[in-house]
């Protein structure tokens, strides 16, 4: 266990370093701010969907307070916590409860440790793929370099328990693709930050509504698998001003 951890577990104060209370407050204002882009591009409605951002070199996470309206979330109100999914008493935000896919998300965290922000949002293309029960075909350059291939389709999974975690794990493990649509509820994305993730969930609706679009039209036409291999690697290794490479 690292000792970012062990003050909660004994009830002793929580009281970080310097250097951890600084990468603290900067994953707190990073998660706060990105909510935003959630309402900016239609990805939630009132108080649904959720981020967090994992603190790095620590066994803690910042996510989304429960129920709050998006207008009200900022950095004093986002919750830290343990990747057990335990509030870190005492700290900011520490009296409110944190989002109903708090366990989720320290599933992930705790089996997945290249992940550095998780995703959920109730967008509705998405959701529509997710309500079917069906993966999103790879059929469009745009998928093939973000996401590597399809857009798999998770297990039906009840809110409360880790088990929605269990389900994207089990899913994205050893898969390209950065989302994930749980069975009868939505889309979940995974990222190297909080930012990475959201950019995922951004390019999931958008996927997810063209591929509708283009069912309405007939049957789409594949992307043969080594090119969609070509234009992942180009696009996750070589394109753009500072490329980092895929998380798997």
């Amino acid at each position: 266990m690292s000792a970012t951890t062990a003050p909660a577990a004994s009830g002793a104060p929580f009281a970080p370093s310097p250097e951890l209370a600084a990468s603290i407050d900067a994953v707190r204002a990073d998660v706060a701010k990105l909510h935003a882009q959630l309402t900016r591009y239609g990805l939630v409605v009132w108080t649904g969907g959720n981020i967090s951002g994992r603190v790095p070199g620590a066994d803690l996470f910042v996510i989304k307070p429960s129920g709050v309206d998006y207008d009200d979330l900022a950095a004093e109100n986002m919750i830290l916590c343990d990747l057990d999914g335990a509030v870190i008493p005492g700290t900011p935000g520490s009296d409110r409860s944190p989002s109903s896919d708090t366990a989720a998300h320290a599933y992930v965290y705790r089996n997945m440790p290249d992940v550095g922000g998780v995703v959920h949002t109730h967008s509705p293309y998405a959701v529509a793929w997710a309500a079917r029960g069906e993966s999103i075909p790879c059929v469009t350059t745009a998928m093939a370099d973000e996401f590597g291939g399809e857009v798999p389709i998770g297990p039906f999974a009840i809110i409360g328990d880790d088990s929605i975690g269990r389900g994207i794990v089990e899913t994205l493990k050893g898969h390209r693709s950065r989302a994930v649509l749980m069975k009868n509820h939505g889309p979940f994305t995974i990222g190297k930050n909080a930012r990475d993730a959201v950019k995922a969930a951004v390019m999931v609706e958008d996927v997810a509504r063209t591929v509708f679009l283009t069912r309405q039209l007939g049957e789409p036409q594949p992307i043969p698998a080594e090119a969609i291999d070509s234009l992942f690697n180009r696009y996750q290794n070589v394109y753009g001003q500072d490329p980092t490479g895929s998380l798997n």
